[in-house]
């Protein structure tokens, strides 16, 4: 009977004995717990780049060098044909009273015409980088798909002269011209902020237009005290292929880095080309591109 109530206290001990273990095996888990919660703070602060914590930043972009790529775009080009006939009128009208008195060539016979047109041009350039400031140039050429502008316009003034004659000038006129194609060479200041590029742009332009000019002239005259005479002159045309005129461009950009070495282009540019024939063009444009740096 004794041995029995000794191998039963015996069981319970082993039980307490076990369960103290078991609890204590549970405290040192929830120790080392905490101690690996609370080391982990300070091992991210030690992170030298934690992405977690958004202190990664790419390597800077690098944009000196040669580059070249491709372009496609929108135009819209205005052509002021309004002094184009001067010459025309003012050789119909040579050696002419009317002319010497009232002077008809001055008279602005065409309106202003606006096109537009889809574009596309291959450009070539080179940047220097100083920091964020890049300084640089490029060539580019143009092809318009089809900038093709004409006005035509009929207008009649009654003019009297120094000798009492009345003169009733009525000029008939058509112009034409197309922008056959351009090419401009541009100096750009930008500045390098991360994968972006803003700039501006400043240049020339020099565009290779066709155009024909057509002028006729009538003139019904009244002499004081006398009938009407008409006079019809002869249509006078002006034409030409390959007419060569060059202006000044300025224009806004942005380049953006997609890969180390290739960018996108987004840029608008303004070109104002001389007067061809007295005929004053500026061409708007927007377009994209992509470009590969070397």
């Amino acid at each position: 009977m004794t041995s029995l109530c000794h191998a039963s206290e015996r069981a319970h001990d082993g039980r307490k004995a076990l369960a103290e273990r078991r609890r204590g095996m549970l405290r040192a888990a929830a120790v080392a717990g905490l101690m690996v919660w609370s080391a982990m703070p300070a091992a991210a602060a030690d992170w030298p780049d934690n992405p977690l914590r958004g202190s990664f930043s790419p390597a800077p972009v690098r944009w000196d060098g040669l580059n070249f790529g491709a372009t496609m775009g929108l135009s819209s080009m205005t052509m002021n044909f309004g002094n184009s006939t001067s010459s025309q009128v003012a050789y119909t009208l040579r050696n002419t009273t009317l002319q010497n008195e009232q002077s008809p060539s001055t008279w602005t016979t065409l309106p202003e015409s606006t096109t537009n047109s889809k574009q596309f041009g291959l450009f070539i350039g080179y940047n220097m980088q100083w920091q964020e400031l890049v300084l640089g140039f490029d060539l580019a050429y143009i092809k318009p798909s089809g900038l093709n502008n004409t006005a035509s316009d009929t207008m009649t003034r009654q003019v009297t002269l120094s000798d009492g004659t009345n003169d009733s000038v009525t000029i008939a006129a058509q112009g034409q011209t197309k922008l056959v194609d351009y090419a401009t060479v541009r100096a750009r200041a930008g500045y390098a902020y991360g994968q972006f590029m803003p700039y501006a742009v400043i240049g020339a332009a020099i565009g290779r237009f066709n155009y024909s000019i057509s002028t006729t002239v009538t003139v019904d005259q009244t002499p004081q005290g006398q009938g009407t005479t008409r006079f019809a002159f002869p249509t006078t045309t002006d034409a030409r292929d390959s007419a060569f005129s060059a202006g000044p461009l300025f224009g806004l950009g942005i380049d953006v880095a997609v890969m180390p070495n290739v960018f996108l282009r987004a840029e608008w540019e303004y070109a104002a080309f001389a007067p061809v024939h007295g005929i004053k063009s500026g061409i708007n444009t927007g377009r994209v591109g992509v470009g590969v740096r070397f």
